[in-house]
């Protein structure tokens, strides 16, 4: 499994030329001018992965297989965006099916780059995305509570809408959901404003080492976690280059990481996922699972005939992988063992996979 992210935010903050920076394309409209973007662009993306590439050359694999990422630009919001204001029903719409939601925020000032609003305000302009997001969950939630339709819906379901119901009108946050149900109880309600959020801070160029007056007042409220500070026309300079040239232009600029590679970690944190690895002569892969994954789930992502008929797996940590130079030496060393059912498979395990037919 990979995972989608959405990016939302007001019209002309820079959604489209982060989507083109971090998917390494031109799909996504970049204009100045709102709605630019109307229906949602997606874009995927490999994750990079140190470990995948030492673990083929290891095992002199012949194909080598990232996990992926999927980006969705989505048009811009605006106020009344719950009430159909600027295509805003559409446009929520398309949020509905991501698995994290990546606010764009403007942090920057511009005469040349448009503002719907009179004055650069990031607190205030996520203020607007988020009450658009309660409100057109509020109205959903009223329809399927309604007495036609709640008896289409499970238990379970109904007593997460209550209680989000609740969350909103009394302006309280959405922890206590978090506290009593699963993500993927949470998910299935489809409600916008119970989906893990990162924080896109975009600035020029001269504020990507340190920020500016606008991320320290965002920061100041929202705080580092879940916040990051990008530069998309940066990024998107940073693609058109190769090798060296990348490498240089980073350096010069003080940019340790790309910003694809800081929302990705960013994204696993927050989604809760780990990786693990298949590696052999005909292919090294990554897969991504979420964190207290057992063994049996994993194998399920390859076939699900692995997960009905798991036996065992054969399991060897990164490390003693890598410093085995392979299945066989770590075999050999009592670096490989033998995982039943209720193995918790650990970030970066490479693991093979036994089962019945």
């Amino acid at each position: 499994m990979g995972f989608k992210c959405g990016i939302v935010g007001l019209p002309n903050v820079g959604k489209s030329t982060l989507f083109n920076a971090l998917t390494n394309s031109n799909k996504a409209q970049a204009e100045n001018f709102p709605f630019c973007t109307i229906d949602p662009n997606m874009g995927i993306v490999a994750v990079p992965d140190h470990r995948l590439d030492n673990l083929t050359l290891i095992s002199k694999s012949k194909k080598k297989i990232n996990t992926t990422i999927s980006f969705v630009d989505i048009a811009g919001l605006v106020k009344g965006a719950s009430k159909g204001e600027g295509l805003g029903n559409k446009f929520l719409s398309h949020i509905r099916e991501v698995d994290a939601i990546v606010h764009m925020i403007r942090c920057f000032d511009s005469d040349d780059i448009q503002n719907v609003n009179l004055n650069v305000d990031p607190v205030r302009d996520l203020e607007i995305i988020e009450t658009e997001m309660k409100l057109s969950d509020l109205e959903s939630i009223d329809k399927r509570l309604d007495k036609k339709n709640r008896k289409k819906i499970e238990d379970k379901q109904i007593k997460i809408l209550e209680m989000a119901n609740d969350c909103i009108n009394r302006d309280n946050n959405f922890e206590i959901l978090k506290e009593n149900f699963t993500t993927t109880e949470l998910n299935q309600t489809g409600l916008l404003s119970i989906k893990p959020k990162l924080y896109v801070c975009n600035v020029d160029e001269k504020s990507i080492g340190k920020g500016n007056k606008y991320t320290n007042s965002f920061i100041k409220i929202y705080g580092n976690n879940n916040t990051i500070i990008i530069s998309a026309d940066i990024e998107n300079q940073i693609n058109l280059l190769d090798g060296n040239e990348k490498k240089n232009y980073m350096k010069m600029i003080g940019l340790e990481q790309t910003g694809l590679n800081i929302l990705i970690k960013k994204g696993y944190e927050l989604l809760k996922l780990e990786t693990f690895f298949t590696s052999g002569p005909e292919e090294t892969r990554a897969w991504t699972i979420t964190k207290n994954c057992t063994a049996p789930k994993a194998a399920g992502l390859i076939h699900s005939d692995f997960e009905k008929g798991f036996i065992r797996s054969e399991t060897v940590s990164y490390e003693d992988f890598i410093s085995n130079n392979g299945w066989l030496n770590s075999k050999n060393s009592g670096k490989m063992r033998l995982e039943g059912k209720d193995y918790i498979v650990k970030d970066g395990d490479i693991l093979n996979f036994r089962f019945n037919t």
